[in-house]
């Protein structure tokens, strides 16, 4: 079966816009999108590192990623390719091999509501990983899918060249429009925890954060 490619590409914001979410952290970033944004039910199977890009979609059969390799040949340095499994975890999209090709191909990392394989190379390495699951079965090859277009991923719709965050908490996005206003928001509440943090250490708290 064929695999549609909606776009080849996806436009990417200022380097400098993206950088600057690399250390807000994605529950923070969730607040200021009034607590609904947020992919549910994906944890984090590399070692170490923040995941910070713009989202290459793709879209899968369940069990099947023939549109993964397709989609492996044009992403490139500053890609996360989000794939939508439908959340099946009976058997993994990617594993070891399609992990080095994405680093070889200087993606920022994946983000698959699926399963994957080979745990052990993504558990000793820092590029990004987020998945619903492991599991050994390998995938079918035979298609069809669906590059470039909107996807669901744990329940959080994502479109081509939206933003992509990624930590210990899970994986939030937004759209490039809303990064700039998002951005001082997370910024100021970033600075009204630290504040409240030190008022707790030095011991002047007086309940602020409970009324925030």
């Amino acid at each position: 079966m064929s695999v549609t490619i909606a776009a080849t590409s996806v436009a990417k914001p200022k380097a400098e816009l993206i950088e600057a979410f690399r250390e807000a952290p994605t529950s923070i970033i969730s607040d200021n999108l009034a607590r609904l944004a947020g992919s549910v039910g994906l944890r984090p199977f590399h070692r170490a590192g923040r995941l910070v890009g713009t989202a290459f979609t793709i879209k899968t059969r369940p069990g099947d990623n023939l549109a993964i390799h397709r989609a492996l040949e044009m992403v490139g340095p500053g890609d996360v390719i989000v794939v939508d499994g439908g959340g099946d975890e009976t058997r993994a999209l990617v594993g070891e091999i399609m992990k080095n090709i994405a680093e070889w191909r200087g993606a920022e990392g994946y983000v698959i509501d699926g399963a994957i394989r080979d745990v052990a190379a993504f558990t000793a390495s820092d590029f990004p990983c987020f998945a619903r699951s492991v599991i050994h079965r390998g995938p079918y090859k035979s298609g069809p899918g669906e590059i470039n277009v909107p996807v669901s991923i744990g329940g959080a719709v994502i479109s081509p060249g939206d933003i992509v965050v990624g930590d210990e908490d899970g994986v939030v996005s937004f759209t490039q429009a809303a990064a700039p206003a998002l951005l001082e928001a997370v910024r100021a509440q970033i600075a009204r925890e630290e504040a409240t943090l030190l008022s707790i250490r030095e011991g002047r708290y007086q309940g602020s954060y409970g009324k925030s």
